[in-house]
């Protein structure tokens, strides 16, 4: 039998990526060309910025990811592309590109939702079997998922505001510290007290798996605000205690949320992915949740926490089984909601990248 190999490509934020993974789950090559040099003058994502880099990117990471595979692209099954949600400009530029490659090869073209990229990755790493409870958690969505499928996916709850990795990038930037915030802000915590700012745990007191973290951003920018006016301006120890109070709060929802989620959809695995996936102490906390639900705990590898091109190859080989093709009309999409059937998000969409 053939072995199934698919070139995967991403484009939907600020990341150009491209991969090449076989349908055993072997991942070839992933190439990954960031663009934060590009952003940081600006204290995060500039669309036209963005756009126009992946444009000038995509062949060169798919060329980049076809060698380091050792491979041509005449050894492949087929081409997942990310076709949204994410910010528009980025996601035509991806689009295209596998639309001109599928063309002048006459491969296969199967159009993958970036959110179930990143929601399948388990499969992926791991091979776990349908059903487990995928926790989505990054810059631009934070949501709980049941997977029953490649095109399975029920929403238990989400964010109705901002998503965590956003309210991580705007306390790293009130706080003077660089971009991407996650990882400063991680760093600063190490060194902090969790427990010498109080800070509010949003949406614990209401029943349910939604979430809110807009108001705790606010709430550290106030705290910031009380420590310079009573002190004259900002100590390091207080920028330190700051980020370990704010990433403790945000640990605590999604723990506590998590525990709901669990037990209003009991199975066998809890599984997290997404940028903020990557935070030390949030994946600690998750794993003690799931250990007290009797279920497995999986985090990929920090690799494939952000955006990869692996995820896009490995859900579009999961939808290539299930006889799922594209054609020239396939289309870029901002938005589009894993749960069809599912409500709009209260806040959904307030961002835009992928809400």
């Amino acid at each position: 039998m053939t072995q199934t190999i698919f070139l995967g490509i991403e484009s939907s934020c600020d990341d150009t990526a491209a991969a090449i993974v076989t349908g055993d789950r072997q991942i070839l090559s992933s190439v990954v060309s960031s663009q934060s040099d590009l952003h940081a003058d600006f204290g995060g994502v500039v669309p036209e910025i963005a756009a126009r880099a992946h444009a000038e990117r995509l062949d060169l990471v798919v060329e980049q990811a076809l060698v380091d595979a050792g491979l041509g692209l005449d050894a492949l099954s087929g081409i997942a592309v990310t076709a949204g949600p994410g910010l528009i400009g980025g996601v035509m530029a991806g689009v295209m590109c596998a639309k001109g490659i599928a063309a002048g090869t006459g491969l296969p073209l199967v159009g993958v939702n970036h959110l179930a990229g990143h929601a399948l990755t388990p499969r992926l790493t791991d091979g776990i079997d349908y059903p487990y409870l995928m926790l989505l958690v990054s810059g631009g969505h934070c949501q709980f998922l049941r997977v029953d499928g490649p095109d399975a996916f029920t929403r238990l709850g989400g964010t109705i505001d901002d998503a965590p990795g956003e309210a991580f990038d705007k306390v790293a930037k009130l706080l003077a510290l660089p971009q991407p915030g996650g990882p400063h802000v991680e760093a600063e915590a190490a060194g902090g007290n969790p427990d010498r700012i109080p800070l509010p745990r949003p949406l614990l007191d209401r029943p349910g798996c939604d979430m809110s973290f807009s108001g705790l951003k606010t709430a550290v920018l106030r705290a910031r605000d009380t420590l310079i006016a009573d002190q004259g301006g900002l100590r390091a120890a207080d920028r330190r205690d700051l980020c370990a109070a704010f990433q403790a709060a945000v640990a605590d929802v999604l723990a506590e949320k998590s525990r709901r989620a669990l037990a209003l959809s009991p199975v066998p695995v809890l599984a997290v992915a997404g940028g903020v996936a990557a935070n030390g102490p949030i994946r600690a906390a998750l794993q003690q949740v799931a250990a007290a639900a009797g279920a497995r705990f999986l985090a990929p590898p920090l690799r494939l926490c952000t955006d990869n091109g692996a995820m896009i190859a490995w859900a579009g080989i999961e939808r290539f089984r299930m006889g799922h093709r594209d054609d020239m009309t396939l289309s870029a999409r901002p938005r589009w909601p894993l749960d069809q059937g599912a409500a709009p998000m209260l806040g959904s969409g307030k961002r835009g990248a992928k809400a």
